[in-house]
């Protein structure tokens, strides 16, 4: 069993209650606009990190992180990228990919919208969690996390971190 903290849109600030609410989880997932360098170094120097670069993320980060990540986790197929949209609103970018990769588990972020639904004509859980930075018009910074058994996706909390 793998247990994930899933973020997004940090835009340089990192709440310190992310280490405690993700002191459980085996991975962190970051969907994008980290802002900063020393945020990502923070995190990855707290639990292994896996991540895609967002819009307002620099050369640097997008040196080292990619536009789209796909990926194995447990017996689960994951596909992240920052800007995506939800089903069925896929963005034109997005849906041919989903269609062609068809993972179980897509995650995105951008909107700054808390979002966990499942397409069921992808037979794929599509998760944006909110925006865990101050930056943006969201109202509640979230954060979510997620356990994964095999091929099953279970655990999902939505967690609350406060006001913007």
């Amino acid at each position: 069993m793998t247990r994930i903290g899933i973020i997004s849109d940090t835009h340089s600030y990192l709440d310190p209650q992310v280490f405690t609410y993700f002191k459980e989880v085996d991975e962190i997932w970051h969907a994008g606009d980290f802002g900063s360098m020393e945020l990502i170094k923070e995190l990855a120097q707290f639990k292994p990190l896996k991540g895609v670069y967002g819009n307002i993320d620099n050369q640097k980060i997008r040196n080292e992180f990619p536009e789209n990540l796909i990926f194995t986790c447990e017996q689960v197929k994951v596909l992240m990228t920052h800007i995506g949209g939800y089903p069925p609103k896929y963005n034109a970018r997005v849906k041919p990919l989903l269609q062609q990769e068809q993972p179980q588990l897509f995650i995105d972020g951008h909107s700054h919208i808390l979002k966990i639904m499942f397409d069921e004509p992808l037979r794929c859980l599509h998760i944006n969690p909110g925006a865990a930075g101050k930056q943006g018009w969201h109202k509640v910074r979230t954060l979510v996390r997620l356990s994964i058994d095999g091929e099953r996706l279970f655990d999902c909390e939505v967690i609350e971190l406060g006001a913007r």
